[in-house]
Parts: C-alpha cells; sequence; structure tokens
C-alpha cells in the first residue's frame, strides 16, 4: 500500500512541490519514498511506498518497465500477479525478472499486452498512473469496486493527480473554496460521491475506470473522458442471463466456499505480518474462518470493545475466535478514547466525510498496526448478499405502493401529505410523508436516494446549492441477478438497492472510511468480499440464497455455520457505531456549539444558520435525534477549520 501523485505541466519546481505532497502522504508510505522526472521536465511522479511485496529496493516505485518505455506508480496490490507472470511466460512475453512486485508484473504486462487486457486480467485493489514515454499519454486507472482512492484534475495549467487530496493542497493556483455541488451531495449522503471532491477543480476517478490523457489535452487543459473496463451494472444486468442453478442447498454452500475460498487466498499474499479484524458478526467471523482453515498457525485477530454494553460486540468476537483457535487481541476503550479522536478527523479524512463509525474504525486500525501491516476485513457482505435491515424495510414500502394504481398515486401522495399536515409530529405523520414520499418515486432509484437520504433538500442548509444527477437519478438500474422477476416486485426493488449501494455507499462511504483510517495508522487492509467473482457470483445467486424467512445474507450464512456454531453468531445486529447523539448533547456539545455557532456561519457564507441552528436547539433539547443531520455540517465546518494547516498529515 502506498501512495502516489504526480504533475504534467508547467508548474515549476516539480521536485519541491512533489516532495512536499509526498511529506503529506507519509502515513500512507512510511518505508520509503521515490521520485522521476521526465527528461523534458513537464512530467513528474511521486510515491511513499509501504513495502508489503517485495520490500526491497527491486520494489522501489516510481518503476521503469524492462524495455524502458512505460513508468508506472502503483497504490495497491495486485493478488494475481505470480499466475500474470506465469501467463507471460507461455506467451514468451516474460522479462528477465529484477525482483518479485507486483509493480513489476503490471509493467510487464503493460508493455505486452497494453492497458485494457492488463486491467481486464488483474486481481486485486489500485489506483495507478501508467506514462508511456513514446506516445507521451498518461493513464491513469482505479479497481473494480474502488478500494483505492485516487483524486485528478487541473490546476492552472497543469494536471495533477494524488492518492490524497491534501496531498495537492498547497499546489499554487489550486482553489480552495469548497464545491457547493460537494456540499450538497454531503448534506443528502454524508459523504461526497465520485467523480466530485470537495475541490470544484478536482474530482475522483470512478470505481472500475480509467482515464488517458495525451499531450493536447494536457496543453489545452481538456479533462479526458472516463472510461469503464468493468461496471457493477452490467455484471448485475448479465447475471439476469446466466443465473446459477443447484441440485440443494449444500450445493449452493459448496459453490460459495470455493469462491470465496479462493479470493481469501489470493489476499493472504503477503511478505510481512498478517491477520483480520473480527466483530464477531457474519462478514468478518466468515472471513477469518477460510482464513485460519488454510493457515498453519494461528491468525492474528483484532478487535475493539466499548464499556457502553448498548455498542460492545467483544465479547462476541472473543468467543468466535476461541471457537476458531485465532490469536486473538481485544482492546476496550471509553468514551474519552473515541472523543479525543474526534478534533482530528478532518485532516485523516482530507475532505468532509461524516459517517460517524469514522471513529471506531480508527480504533480498531491502530490497534492492529500494532501487531500486523496487513489486516483482512468483511466489509462487502451486507451489499453483495442482502444483509441491511433497510432493504427489507424499503420493499415493504414500495410492496405498498403496488398497491395503488398507476394513475391514482400522484392524487393519493397529495392526500397524504394533507393528512400529514393535520396530524401532530410522531409515528403517524412519519407514515404519511413516507408513504407520500414513494407513490411520488418515478422509479427505484429516486425511491432508495430519498429513502437513504439524510438532508432530503440540502438547499435548507446549503447557501446556493447545486444537486447534480448521480446514479440514482437513473432510469431504474438492472435490478435483477436474483432469478426472474418485476423490477416493480419485492425482489426487483431489493435487488436494485443491492446494486445502487455497490455504487455508491460500498466506494464513497465505507471503503473512504476503511482507507483512510487504515492508511493513517500505515495499516493496509483488504477486502475479500469485494473480489470481483465474488460480486459476480452473489449476483447471479438464485433469490431464496440471498433472502429467505424474511432474513438477508442466508448463503453466507450457512457457510458460516459449517465453521462456528450458530448459536455465536445469531444475534441483533448493533453495528459499528457510537453514542454519537448522547455525545453532541454532553461531551461534543461545547466543540459542537463553536462550530455552529450562527455568526460564523453567517460569515463564512456557506450554510443557512436558521435551520442548522432550529435542528441543533431540538436536539440538544432531547426533543428529536438530529445527529446524523448535525455530524455532516459539523466535519463540513471542522474541515474548514483545519484548512490552514491542511499542509500537516494526519495527527494521530
Amino acid at each position: 500500500m502506498c501512495g502516489i501523485v504526480g504533475i504534467w505541466g508547467p508548474l515549476r519546481d516539480k521536485r519541491g512541490l512533489i516532495a512536499s505532497a509526498c511529506a503529506r502522504m507519509r502515513h500512507r508510505g512510511p518505508d520509503g519514498e521515490g521520485y522521476w522526472e521526465g527528461a523534458d521536465g513537464d512530467l513528474a511522479l511521486g510515491h511513499v511506498r509501504l513495502a508489503v511485496l517485495d520490500p526491497s529496493p527491486a520494489g522501489d516505485q516510481p518503476m521503469r518497465s524492462a524495455c524502458g518505455r512505460y513508468v508506472l506508480v502503483l497504490n495497491g496490490e495486485i493478488y494475481n500477479h505470480l499466475a500474470l507472470r506465469e501467463a507471460l511466460a507461455h506467451e514468451d512475453r516474460a522479462p528477465a525478472w529484477r525482483g518479485h512486485s507486483d509493480t513489476e508484473t503490471l509493467l510487464a504486462c503493460f508493455a505486452a499486452w497494453g492497458v485494457e487486457r492488463t486491467l481486464e486480467a488483474a486481481i486485486g485493489m489500485f489506483a495507478m498512473a501508467l506514462w508511456d514515454r513514446a506516445e507521451r499519454s498518461l493513464a491513469l486507472m482505479r479497481d473494480r469496486m474502488g478500494e483505492k482512492p485516487l483524486y485528478a484534475g487541473f490546476v492552472g495549467d497543469s494536471f495533477v493527480f494524488a492518492s490524497e487530496l491534501h496531498a495537492l493542497a498547497g499546489l499554487p493556483g489550486l482553489d480552495t473554496r469548497p464545491d457547493r455541488r460537494a456540499l450538497s451531495l454531503l448534506l443528502r449522503h454524508n459523504y461526497i460521491p465520485a467523480p466530485w471532491s470537495i475541490y470544484r477543480q478536482i474530482g475522483k476517478v470512478s470505481q472500475g475506470c480509467w482515464m488517458q490523457l495525451n499531450e493536447r489535452q494536457c496543453r489545452l487543459g481538456e479533462m479526458p473522458a472516463q472510461r469503464s473496463y468493468w461496471s457493477a451494472a452490467l455484471v448485475a444486468q448479465d447475471a439476469l442471463a446466466h443465473p446459477l442453478a443447484f441440485d440443494n442447498d449444500g450445493a449452493a454452500v459448496d459453490a460459495l466456499d470455493h469462491v470465496l475460498a479462493a479470493a481469501v487466498r489470493r489476499q493472504m499474499i503477503s511478505d510481512v505480518p498478517l491477520g483480520a479484524f473480527l466483530s464477531g458478526g457474519i462478514d468478518s467471523s466468515a472471513i477469518v474462518a477460510l482464513m485460519q482453515r488454510d493457515s498453519a498457525r494461528p491468525l492474528r485477530t483484532f478487535s475493539i470493545g466499548f464499556e457502553d454494553p448498548r455498542h460492545d460486540e467483544a465479547r462476541h468476537a472473543a468467543a468466535v475466535a476461541a471457537h476458531l483457535g485465532t490469536d486473538h487481541a481485544e482492546h476496550y476503550v471509553g468514551d474519552r478514547d473515541a472523543l479525543d479522536l474526534v478534533p482530528g478527523l478532518a485532516r485523516v479524512y482530507d475532505e468532509p466525510f461524516a459517517d460517524s463509525s469514522q471513529i471506531p474504525t480508527m480504533l480498531v486500525t491502530r490497534m492492529a498496526r500494532r501487531h500486523v501491516t496487513v489486516a483482512l476485513s468483511g466489509d462487502g457482505g451486507d451489499e453483495l448478499f442482502g444483509g441491511y435491515a433497510r432493504y427489507f424495510r424499503a420493499a415493504a414500502w414500495w410492496k405498498r405502493r403496488e398497491c395503488v394504481p398507476a394513475p391514482l398515486r400522484g392524487p393519493a401522495a397529495g392526500l397524504l401529505r394533507t393528512l400529514a399536515g393535520a396530524t401532530p409530529s410522531g409515528l403517524g405523520r412519519h407514515r404519511f410523508d413516507k408513504l407520500a414520499e414513494v407513490l411520488d418515486a418515478p422509479h427505484a432509484g429516486h425511491f432508495y436516494r430519498e429513502f437513504v437520504s439524510y438532508w432530503k433538500d440540502p438547499a435548507q442548509a446549503v447557501i446556493d446549492a447545486e444537486l447534480p444527477r448521480t446514479v440514482f437519478d437513473e432510469p431504474e438500474q438492472a435490478g435483477g441477478g436474483h432469478g426472474p422477476g418485476s423490477r416493480a416486485s419485492g425482489r426487483g426493488i431489493f435487488a436494485a438497492m443491492m446494486l445502487l449501494d455497490v455504487q455508491t455507499y460500498l466506494p464513497d462511504d465505507i471503503l473512504v472510511k476503511v482507507d483512510r483510517a487504515a492508511m493513517a495508522a500505515s495499516l493496509e487492509t483488504r477486502v475479500p468480499l469485494l473480489d470481483h467473482h465474488v460480486y459476480a457470483f452473489s449476483r447471479r445467486l438464485p433469490w431464496q440464497y440471498v433472502a429467505r424467512d424474511g432474513q438477508g445474507k442466508w448463503l453466507l450464512r450457512q457457510l458460516l455455520y459449517r465453521y462456528v456454531p450458530r448459536e455465536l453468531i445469531e444475534r441483533p445486529k448493533k453495528g459499528f457505531s457510537v453514542p454519537l447523539a448522547q455525545w453532541l448533547r454532553g461531551p461534543l456539545r461545547d466543540w459542537a456549539h463553536a462550530l455552529l455557532d450562527p455568526a460564523r456561519l453567517r460569515r463564512e457564507g456557506l450554510f443557512h444558520d436558521a435551520p442548522i441552528q432550529r435542528k441543533w436547539r431540538e436536539h440538544v433539547s432531547g426533543r428529536r435525534d438530529w445527529s446524523k443531520h448535525l455530524w455532516s455540517i459539523l466535519m463540513a465546518q471542522a474541515w474548514l477549520e483545519a484548512a490552514d494547516d491542511r499542509h500537516q498529515g494526519p495527527e494521530l
């Protein structure tokens, strides 16, 4: 795992600018730093290295290909790189290898096969930049699921890119005023989705995409279009035509065991100590069970516990670890441990980010780094196998919609809003509003967006708000992949929501949360459930293996029960959460009050103070829980406050 940065254009003192950017990303790569500049001085590349595969100097970057044509900087890991070497040897196109790093493997593949074939063949997580010295073109590439971050854009007359946004913050000419589109999206989702970033000049490369910039485009400041080499939606669409079939439930469990175990084995490749996070839930327990099965010695596993039993799952993780025989470590933390992290969040998450589970994620990654350099996680199980309770709740609302004939939905929605207006605030009013919202939805994507939005109308809070179209605004996604059925059916809306989460919530929230928290501690994380073979398998499952008897993740549960007794797993899901609502009324109240000060909000000119103050008063009084709405404002305000010292890396 590493950090990459590059500048192509007339910016002066590239070596100094790259060195400064690398210093801001030192946490991503504490083991080494590299620099390469073209003979004409137009292009410069930088790299900070966390040495995981081939820690010798043979793995240093930026790295030139054996033929001398290409230069590569890579952040990530290519898990099948040894198989790629075998494929090159079979074609008689392998160079004389200098070392055993995956970076050297990729360079040989690019030289032999070109960009698109190499991307299709590679299995891994990555963000990388490839300079073609012969064609004078620069290709930027991001992995299929969006595990590794990559920012890019023009600053003045120069094209720039980096693994983290704050690496670019010191570049002369960068407009650091917050993009109101990004702020509006932040308030709606609690994260800023790709391709937007908090800076208008800088965007994100989207999951499964790459772009190629030639010399003419660079000179004219023309941003190249992103090209998709892999699409979650197309995989889901193809799954409709190629559903899996099993003779019995046992055969289905065998099939999942085979595909997931293969992904786990690929991701256990490492030249440094490796372990896994273990929460005691279904996803992480399944990953740890498969890892321990293939390990000759007890696997290192890690969990954190909370003194508040309402948020503590450490004892469940310890029971699973004892059953599997792992070398388990746990660390109990109190509110003070977590609260101490809050002032530094804006430096770790280098643009506003408002998923409060970022706090326990930082705690567990910090703990794991004391023992290992690489940790596998169970992220992705809910999105791939239908585990979120919200899928069931939303599908139930959608089913109510289908009971109303299409021509009557608009008038019915109007009537329900009238009833809501005449009903005292409470559960009844909420139900009228929710059903009216469902009836008005033109398609599933719009409905799900409204269902999971926090500030449903960000213009209430953001001055001069702009809301760009996102994937939620497109006509209904290919929501199948789980056998036949109308898109309007409960099955169809359920599958559509899973797909939308894979395209948005997973890469832009879950994976951002884990990447920034882990890399702030110089820890590499890997996610076997997001192997694209596992994703394709999950989309092809007949529906009864996704949800059965009102319960999601049915097949993943059955796999886990082969290794862990059911009674150690089956319990209400708590999630990786903190008591945010209580904290904002108690120990974080003064901190929040200062950031939400009306005079301050008016002076900064980004947020309307009146609606924010109304929510703040209602929350502090205990009348309403507005913690998730307020957290997005607070994270934006904390980010603004940290703007003056963004030249520093994460302060841990």
